[in-house]
């Protein structure tokens, strides 16, 4: 045989093979994979904005739990591209299970504030909700508020709360913890534990429901469930509860601002399309992404400067808590312990 003839021989198959990959290579170019624990239909409008700017089409795997060991069992198999949560607990499992990869980006660096993301790059908050005081209405003196303040006898049988180990108040202990230490802190839950007006149980909304229903004068809640609430988004019911409280939004008392918990995503450790990946979560710390967010879900922007929902930004300006989430998430567990120590639930 010539090699003439064997070029002649294998230049179909080979020319065919190419173009299989070309094609597939293309389409993979125009697409990025999601694996979220988020509601889908609260991150849509953000996904749709991003695929009509950018071209790129998202596909998007919504998961109730077990997120990281959804990815890890797939290994390097796995069409995961960004991975997306909320809790910066869930957040920091997703590297400390290896499923991560880090990213270097000038436009997520200068659009995150430093406390707000893996120093390393492997994880980035795209979207904050704080830790908030509601209170009744009439409390006509009480115009600031303290964390610590939960513990004073003052509001003995006048706190309602949800329960202890749920992650949102988890992350508010541990906060305490990284600033106290586990012997204050400890105090601190004994002291909040008796002044609580019912058992710790239910959820945030059903702070603003027993503040209007003379069960409690105040508690601590999320502060996107204030733009739920008052949009009406919740229901009229929900409105009336929203009606009978005032927000504030509490500080330290070191003054340092406000605890904080977030939403965030990462880049899975094998994603194919990583520069898609890198490309969406860039757009969605910008303006226009973090507006999305704001009058979607009622969440802060974790960009300074960037649109803020009325009903939010009524509330006042939100001053952020410095302490490295990292810092905080290493916590959880004493912070677990601690509730169970004292009967915080019981």
């Amino acid at each position: 045989m010539t090699v003439g003839n064997s070029l002649r021989r294998w230049a179909p198959g080979t020319l065919l093979t190419s173009a299989i990959m070309l094609v597939a290579q293309g389409a993979f170019a125009d697409e990025v994979n999601i694996y979220t624990t988020r509601e889908p239909g609260l991150i849509q409008p953000l996904l749709d904005a991003f695929t009509k700017e950018s071209g790129i089409e998202v596909k998007t795997v919504a998961l109730k739990d077990g997120l990281a060991e959804r990815v890890a069992s797939e290994g390097e198999n796995s069409p995961a591209d960004v991975l997306m949560t909320v809790d910066f607990g869930n957040l920091v499992d997703l590297v400390e299970a290896g499923v991560t990869q880090p990213v270097k980006s000038e436009a997520l660096e200068s659009a995150i504030p430093a406390n707000l993301r893996d120093a390393d790059g492997n994880w980035f908050a795209l979207s904050l909700r704080a830790r908030v005081l509601y209170a009744d209405k009439d409390l006509n003196d009480l115009t600031s508020f303290t964390y610590e303040e939960l513990a004073d006898p003052k509001w003995d049988g006048k706190v309602c709360i949800r329960s202890g180990k749920h992650p949102y108040n988890i992350a508010l202990i541990s906060t305490m913890i990284a600033k106290d230490g586990a012997e204050k802190t400890e105090a601190w839950l004994e002291g909040v534990k008796n002044n609580l007006a019912r058992p710790a149980a239910g959820g945030d909304r059903d702070v603003a429901r027993d503040i209007l229903g003379g069960i409690c004068e105040i508690g601590i809640a999320n502060s996107y469930y204030v733009g739920l609430m008052r949009s009406g988004k919740g229901g009229p019911e929900q409105e009336e509860w929203a009606k009978a409280i005032k927000v504030i939004l509490p500080t330290f008392a070191d003054g340092s601002g406000s605890q904080v918990n977030v939403s965030g995503a990462a880049v899975a450790k094998h994603a194919p399309n990583k520069d898609n990946a890198v490309k969406l979560l860039e757009y969605l710390v910008s303006d226009e992404a973090q507006g999305i967010y704001a009058s979607a879900n009622y969440e802060y922007p974790v960009k300074p400067g960037a649109p803020i929902d009325p009903i939010i930004e009524a509330l006042g300006p939100l001053k952020v808590d410095a302490t490295q989430l990292t810092e905080i998430a290493a916590n959880r567990k004493t912070a677990a312990e601690l509730v169970d120590k004292v009967g915080f639930d019981e």
